[in-house]
């Protein structure tokens, strides 16, 4: 039932971040509406934004979505071309397939013609690899086994991004509503409702907790490669698990898209964290740019990171605000700290973001 609130509090209104911001982690999914993606960037002070799966096109219906194998020639003359230094792309090589069929028959050639593909979309421009959560929760060879992302037969993939020096970004489990019967009682009720395919809480699937597992498993035996763990290494709901794993893992960065419920609501521990891992951060939002809140969105990720704002609310997981799940609070960062997550840790992984047209990143 809705109540009335009578809180009365502080609203800061931040029209623009206090540096320019490289958006690290969103999608465009083969959806080429640029022109309304880069006026809410100059509105609100983006300076570039990484479609982080850039060969891959998306067919969204049934509550979920559906991956299709893209061509990155539509990314480079849609927006790299077009709009020069705004916008960069990952590439998921030959993991844009369909997440209900098998990823491979013969593991050596899908290796083989994925390192190739990865090569071949680095001479291109393609600035890492992105793998989405259907390794490790989806995906099964021609057997029917289901692929960990730790399994030994792709490791030669993850040397070869070590070798070309580009990131790995790899998303593994989601947040543990997710992992729960879908009932009243959890927390994430509605937005299962809204995307039933975010549940798995079927047996079928692995539980939270192996998925983070294998995933750390994954980094440590890689050293010399560097991961990228978006969503907060997708574990918001425990900070001291993150943080502890950052310790441990020097090639280890993590973003906080689509996780400002999780952080917002634990405010001392997350301003404690952003600020003793601050070098490991990287700014991100996974949240469409295209659409009439996508400024508020923006904005509410600005006033989280830089405000001690009581008492308002996140954008859903689409970027929407048709409903919250709870208020949160910010956590009012140091400049110099912000100035890091912003732009400067992502371009230290990858210096040639460094000049960006019509903005100067110093």
């Amino acid at each position: 039932m809705a109540r009335n609130i009578y809180l009365v509090t502080n609203r800061t209104h931040i029209d623009k971040a206090s540096f320019p911001v490289i958006d690290a982690h969103n999608h465009l999914w083969g959806n080429w509406q640029v022109d309304r993606v880069i006026k809410t960037m100059d509105e609100v002070g983006v300076a570039s934004y990484c479609d982080v799966t850039g060969n891959v096109m998306i067919e969204f219906g049934g509550g979920g979505y559906r991956i299709k194998p893209g061509d990155m020639a539509g990314f480079l003359e849609n927006c790299s071309l077009k709009y020069p230094d705004r916008f960069y792309c990952f590439t998921m090589s030959g993991f844009a397939h369909p997440a209900d069929e098998p990823l491979f028959t013969d593991h050596r050639r899908f290796v083989d013609e994925c390192i190739l593909t990865l090569n071949d979309h680095v001479r291109q421009g393609a600035k890492g690899l992105k793998i989405l959560k259907e390794l490790g929760l989806h995906y099964r060879d021609s057997s029917g086994e289901l692929i960990n992302c730790d399994d030994d037969r792709l490791a030669p993939i993850w040397e070869e991004a070590g070798r070309l020096k580009i990131p790995v970004l790899i998303h593994q489990a989601d947040p543990s509503g997710f992992f729960e019967p879908v009932n009243r009682e959890n927390e994430h009720y509605e937005s299962l409702i809204k995307f039933p395919s975010w549940s798995f809480s079927d047996p079928k699937f692995p539980r939270k907790i192996d998925l983070l597992k294998r995933r750390d498993d994954l980094v440590k035996k890689h050293p010399d490669t560097t991961f990228i763990l978006p969503h907060f290494a997708n574990y918001a709901e425990n900070i001291n698990y993150v943080s502890d794993f950052l310790d441990e893992c020097p090639n280890a960065y993590i973003d906080f898209s689509a996780r400002l419920d999780e952080l917002g609501r634990q405010p001392y521990s997350a301003r404690e964290f952003f600020i003793r891992h601050q070098n490991r951060i990287i700014f991100g939002s996974d949240m469409p740019a295209n659409i009439d809140s996508s400024a508020e969105m923006y904005r509410t990720y600005f006033r989280f990171l830089e405000t001690y704002d009581e008492s308002f609310y996140s954008p859903d997981y689409d970027g929407t605000f048709e409903r919250a799940r709870w208020p949160i609070c910010g956590i009012g960062l140091p400049k110099e700290v912000l100035k890091k997550i912003y732009f400067e840790n992502i371009i230290k992984i990858i210096p040639s973001l460094g000049s960006v047209n019509n903005f100067t990143l110093k």
